[in-house]
């Protein structure tokens, strides 16, 4: 494997990345990796959570014969640029500044690219495939079909009926309905102008992303892709809904395959409990599951 540092111009900023070709010579298929939410560099790592998923997807390619590219975001790793004000729109903007660069790179077959995201990596990978961009097919990791509102909604009633301790105490105790404190923050976020705000002092809000997400829905934009599909999710994720893959499938009218797979989480690992935010520190630190690499893998060799 062989990987080389660019540095990608999408409009005012410059976005870093890594591009992994395997060791022989040749135009390779290509595959650009799209991250989920968050600050979250081209492996897919943020602070305190080293998820590596892409740099697995990534070595894995490359070993089979199919490069690849992965990108730190905007303001995030050695990308340019600040990481709060863009939207989910900005965000798609800089895919296809990436995704231009690739197909023009030399050692790049330029018919055969692909787009291959997780979490809001899929749903943009879905909303750019069904608005015309020109790719030999799109993988969509724990990717969503409803508004994005109704996805965090269902996300909240998952993430509290895992809580354990001393949070779930805290919520019973003092009959904390969720689901209002959720609604009044959301509601806050659409009256919102401003690109980001404070919340509680301290944190930070993508307010401008999380208006374009909570309104985007990707239902609207499966109808329109004319590109083969590869759609998987984990039976225990519980951030997107892993009965979604039904609502993909049913206004798809090009090559569409899905897999529910038992015991897979959002982040792509194997766990044999019950799922929740809290086990998440011990599932980063097993690999991948090799189930979702040998899927992705069979479904590229036969279009590539």
């Amino acid at each position: 494997m062989i990987e080389q540092e660019v540095n990608i111009d999408a409009g005012e900023n410059q976005l870093s990345a890594t591009i992994a070709l395997p060791e022989s010579e040749g135009k390779f298929p290509g595959v650009v990796l799209i991250p989920g939410s968050g600050q979250v560099d081209r492996d897919e790592n943020a602070k305190g959570y080293p998820i590596n998923a892409f740099k697995e997807i990534a070595h894995f390619l490359s070993e089979n014969g199919i490069a690849s590219l992965r990108y730190d975001k905007r303001g995030v790793g050695k990308s340019g640029g600040d990481y709060w004000p863009p939207g989910f729109y900005d965000n798609i903007f800089d895919v296809c500044a990436i995704l231009s660069y690739f197909r023009n790179y030399e050692s790049i077959n330029p018919d055969r690219l692909f787009l291959l995201g997780h979490s809001e990596g899929a749903i943009i990978s879905a909303r750019m495939a069904g608005t015309g961009t020109d790719v030999a097919g799109i993988i969509l990791l724990a990717g969503s079909c409803q508004k994005g509102e109704d996805v965090l909604k269902w996300q909240s009633r998952q993430i509290v009926k895992g809580m354990k301790g001393f949070n779930a105490w805290v919520i019973k105790t003092f009959r904390i309905d969720i689901a209002k404190v959720q609604q009044k923050q959301i509601d806050r976020i659409k009256k919102s102008t401003k690109d980001w705000f404070r919340v509680q002092l301290v944190a930070k809000m993508n307010a401008k992303w999380m208006r374009e997400f909570l309104e985007y829905n990707p239902a609207d934009d499966f109808p329109n892709i004319k590109c083969p599909v590869l759609a998987i999710t984990g039976e225990k994720d519980i951030q997107v809904d892993p009965s979604d893959l039904g609502k993909m499938a049913k206004p798809a009218t090009t090559d569409f395959e899905s897999h529910m797979l038992p015991d897979i989480t959002h982040l792509l690992r194997a766990e044999k409990g019950e799922s929740s935010i809290a086990s998440y520190k011990k599932q980063i630190s097993m690999p991948i599951d090799k189930g979702i690499l040998t899927l992705i893998l069979d479904w590229l060799k036969k279009r590539v």
